[in-house]
């Protein structure tokens, strides 16, 4: 995990941000020193001096080992699991949904003065991004995504995501969707593998690059070539990159589901 975590500690400690690289340390709630703490998951029996794995819920001694014990997970865990089990079950069950085009960032900027990042420039200018969104239809089914809209782009959406929607409308095509397995899978700690939550990690990761270059900011100076979605070559090259994430999503949703199935049995 150093490869990210030092990066980000390092630009911490100068008082840089990083518009793209930060996001999955500001956004999601799991600090530097929890994505590097070790997890074994269920079915891994720890010899020798395993104590200090004592002191976390759900572990227990076995014979010679310590070992972590689904059947003893606190009942905030099996909450956890029970939710997300319906919601990744529904997911999972959906066709992924490929024509959004990340349209969810020129939402967050449409017709505001105040830009979430304002230190990087509008590609386009904001009259151009704003005929973006005014050309193109919006079709977000993200509540987490939806809820950053200006209020004069909220009636361009499709689709009007609450909280409550989230299992109707959550789908795999869907970057953010597919960048919160990350998220349940650390919330799914300390019963989640943390090699689990490095996969999912490393795939939030690769879905942000996307996720930011195909939005109407100019990160040139970062480093990163645009996915020009205004034109149609750029709406394509998108879509193949968001099927392609979503295949790689699949696996990492199908181990988290098999996870709260353990945490859930009787």
């Amino acid at each position: 995990m150093g490869r990210w975590t030092a990066p980000h500690r390092e630009r911490r400690r100068r008082g840089e941000a990083h518009p793209v690289r930060d996001f999955l340390f500001t956004y999601y709630s799991h600090r530097p020193a929890k994505l590097e703490q070790w997890d074994p998951g269920p079915g891994v029996r720890l010899l020798g001096d395993a104590s200090g794995f004592l002191d976390r819920p759900g572990y227990r001694i076995d014979g010679d080992a310590v070992v972590f014990d689904p059947d003893r997970a606190p009942d905030r865990l099996r909450a956890t699991a029970g939710f997300l089990h319906g919601l990744l079950t529904a997911t999972a069950s959906r066709a992924p949904r490929l024509g959004c085009f990340g349209l969810h960032e020129w939402a967050m900027v449409y017709r505001t003065d105040a830009p979430r990042h304002g230190s990087v420039p509008l590609r386009l200018g904001a009259a151009g991004t704003d005929a973006v969104v005014e050309e193109l239809d919006v079709h977000c089914t993200h509540y987490d995504a939806f809820r950053f809209f200006t209020e004069a782009a909220r009636p361009h959406n499709a689709l009007e995501p609450t909280r409550e929607r989230q299992t109707e409308l959550e789908q795999p095509g869907c970057l953010h969707a597919t960048m919160d397995l990350y998220k349940w899978a650390y919330k799914l700690a300390p019963a989640c593998p943390s090699e689990l939550v490095g996969d999912c990690f490393a795939l939030a990761h690769d879905v942000r690059e996307l996720d930011m270059r195909a939005s109407p900011y100019d990160l040139a100076a970062h480093g990163y070539a645009p996915v020009p979605i205004e034109t149609p070559a750029g709406r394509a090259e998108y879509v193949r990159a968001q099927a392609g994430f979503a295949g790689r999503a699949a696996p990492l949703r199908a181990r988290l589901i098999d996870l709260c199935e353990l945490l859930l049995r009787p």
